[in-house]
């Protein structure tokens, strides 16, 4: 397959005019044939990576079955993800191990999004910040039951979220940084504790500003440290609910290159309003809010390519946007040799996109999807 006359995303998030060619799976290069086909000026931009949602579709990834996993993959590449790191909730060591094996037994039909790997959010965060998580089963940082859970999944672990202020987090940092990438999350965390945490080898903030204190001008607290840490990503929801349009602006600006935007979809997402449920706790979804009972944000019921383009309309540039859920994911959880741009050799995740961002086509690892 052979096209030509497209605006074709660059890794540093700019566009170039030119050509794809694709041989079975894979991006041959960017020469295209005699008789390549006109795409009339769309967007070419690689498939999409979340690392960090929960559900949709009426099904969450914690119901730990295949029959869940393969509708939420069903339903990601549908809308422009070509590749899922779903997330885990709160729940005892033998939930956390029937999901992991579930996980690692499971494998992506040609219309799926490719399992590329698992995001452990909870137990090892703080009461107080634990959001729309189940406190019943919260635990201390513990570096060998992270590893017992992650033996079960074949390593599919890519992400484990964690409170830096909690006893033994340092400690569970600086063993697990080596295996697996460490993120804040749900945590009371200071200036100070949060570089402490970076220092020691945490490299991701999960959905900046959510769960955790304020930036202010004199305790500028976990935003403050991932902001001096220049190794460190962001994660951001730009669902158009977590996070004002302004502060959104403010987050690319002062994380150029190290946002990574996520949808935190919930099984609601794809579906009409109603009560549904995460991590075993009811959740009340309006349009684009999805709450708990006492009010408590309980994740989105948005997927990620709408969330790029909820992002582009409060002023994100278009490549910003596409590198932050493509390019930034997939160096984040180490899958860039095949995901994250539209260079020769990696995976023929390609979507065209029209000027209002409409999906035009889908080709998913070298297949276009109906």
């Amino acid at each position: 397959m052979s096209c030509w006359n497209l605006r074709v995303y660059q890794p540093d998030g700019t566009f170039k005019t030119g050509g794809l060619s694709i041989s079975d799976d894979r991006i041959a290069s960017a020469e295209v044939s005699a008789d390549a086909v006109d795409m009339g000026g769309l967007y070419a931009v690689p498939g999409l990576v979340d690392l960090h949602f929960h559900g949709c579709m009426g099904r969450d990834f914690c119901d730990g079955t295949a029959e869940a996993i393969s509708t939420l993959a069903a339903y990601q590449a549908q809308n422009g993800v070509a590749a899922i790191c779903p997330a885990t909730m709160t729940y005892p060591e033998e939930k956390l191990t029937q999901i992991a094996q579930a996980a690692a037994a499971w494998s992506a039909e040609p219309h799926e999004a490719a399992l590329v790997g698992i995001n452990m959010e909870g137990p090892f965060i703080s009461e107080k910040k634990k959001g729309a998580q189940n406190a019943a089963y919260l635990h201390a940082p513990d570096a060998a039951m992270f590893r017992r859970v992650q033996e079960k999944a074949h390593g599919l672990f890519k992400l484990c979220d964690l409170a830096p202020e909690l006893p033994g987090a340092m400690q569970t940092i600086e063993e697990l940084s080596g295996e697996v990438r460490i993120s804040l999350a749900h945590t009371e965390a200071d200036y100070d504790t949060a570089c402490e945490a970076f220092r020691r080898g945490a490299r991701q903030v999960t959905h900046l500003f959510n769960a955790m204190p304020p930036f202010s001008h004199r305790a500028p607290g976990v935003i403050g440290a991932a902001f001096d840490s220049e190794n460190v990503a962001v994660e951001l929801i730009a669902d158009g609910v977590h996070i004002h349009p302004s502060v959104v602006r403010a987050v690319f600006t002062l994380f150029s290159g190290r946002v990574i935007l996520i949808s935190d979809s919930m099984m609601a997402t794809g579906l009409e309003d109603g009560e549904y449920s995460l991590g075993g706790q009811a959740v009340t979804v309006r349009g684009n809010l999805a709450t708990l009972h006492d009010g408590t944000i309980a994740g989105s019921a948005t997927n990620l390519m709408d969330c790029v383009r909820s992002a582009v309309k409060m002023g994100v540039p278009l490549g910003q946007a596409i590198r932050s859920a493509s390019t930034n994911p997939a160096r984040a959880i180490g899958i860039e040799h095949d995901y994250g741009s539209l260079e020769p050799g990696k995976l023929a995740n390609v979507l065209l996109l029209d000027e209002e961002l409409n999906i035009h086509t889908i080709l998913l690892r070298g297949r276009m999807l109906g």
